[in-house]
């Protein structure tokens, strides 16, 4: 049996309860964070809490070689960890894939994620999100100006009166750059082959195609002190947000009352938003 399980979005306590059972009744556990971060606690943390041994796993050790959690999983119950939602990254689907190919059982409890969080935070109702974008740090795209994959999403949105969920990049294994966040001492041990892009960093990128477009930056979301806020483009990039994960959010035609919580809860200016 291999049982995909997510963890929530910011530390030990995030697990659903059924999430938790699975995984202390689990024989061995699996876990990988680079798809995304639980940026309120740590590995040994997590093993502390739930009494278990976890054995983390690279991007290459789960999608080029996945051999020991496929085999453990034809004779032991394993647990495959990750943070928000396990079944979000393509990366899952290919593993629970390969295991029903082996006839594996495979099981999945989900967690909550950065994308259902964004809409209960921000007021923007669920049904009225389009495709989500990724926007890659400079150097990791290696072209001038912001990606096609980047501005079409947008662009595509809000043609059809669409709100974007822009995530923003996370690069694990190599050497930060000057855009990496400042971090408490007590981190930067555990951080220091790790990058988080800032919503002010990913504004900054924005602004230069879309300089008054309205975006709403969600920090940390998950945690117990959350932070929301809009502004322009040109605005968020001159701000700071504090403490990683952010994602930024990029609304759309707002109904009346996604525009009353816009401004409620994120501060925006009400005659700078689409209302329809």
């Amino acid at each position: 049996m291999l049982t995909f399980i997510g963890l929530g979005l910011y530390d030990e306590r995030s697990i659903t309860v059924e999430g938790r059972d699975a995984l202390r009744d689990a024989d061995r556990v699996y876990a990988e964070f680079y798809t995304s971060k639980l940026l309120g606690t740590t590995v040994p943390s997590l093993e502390a809490a739930h009494d278990i041994d976890i054995e983390v796993r690279d991007r290459a050790g789960v999608e080029q070689h996945p051999e020991d959690i496929l085999g453990t999983a034809e004779s032991e119950d394993v647990a495959f960890l990750t943070a928000g939602d396990t079944m979000i990254s393509t990366t899952h689907v290919d593993l629970r894939l390969r295991a029903h190919d082996r006839g594996i059982e495979t099981r999945v409890i989900h967690g909550v994620t950065a994308q259902t969080a964004t809409s209960s935070l921000t007021g923007l109702q669920n049904y009225r999100f389009g495709p989500a974008t990724t926007l890659p740090f400079p150097y990791a795209h290696g072209a001038d100006g912001l990606p096609a994959s980047v501005t079409e999403t947008i662009d595509e949105n809000r043609a059809d009166g669409l709100h974007t969920v822009v995530y923003l990049d996370i690069k694990v294994g190599h050497s930060p750059t000057s855009n990496q966040n400042p971090q408490d001492s007590d981190d930067k041990a555990d951080r220091d082959d790790e990058e988080f892009m800032t919503a002010d960093v990913g504004a900054d990128l924005l602004a230069a195609a879309y300089p008054e477009l309205v975006g709403v930056v969600v920090a940390r979301a998950g945690s117990p002190d959350p932070l929301v806020e809009a502004g322009t483009m040109s605005e968020l990039a001159d701000r700071e947000f504090g403490e990683p994960l952010h994602l930024l959010v990029i609304p759309g035609e707002c109904h009346l009352l996604e525009a009353d919580a816009l401004v409620e809860l994120a501060g925006a200016e009400r005659n700078a938003l689409d209302v329809v």
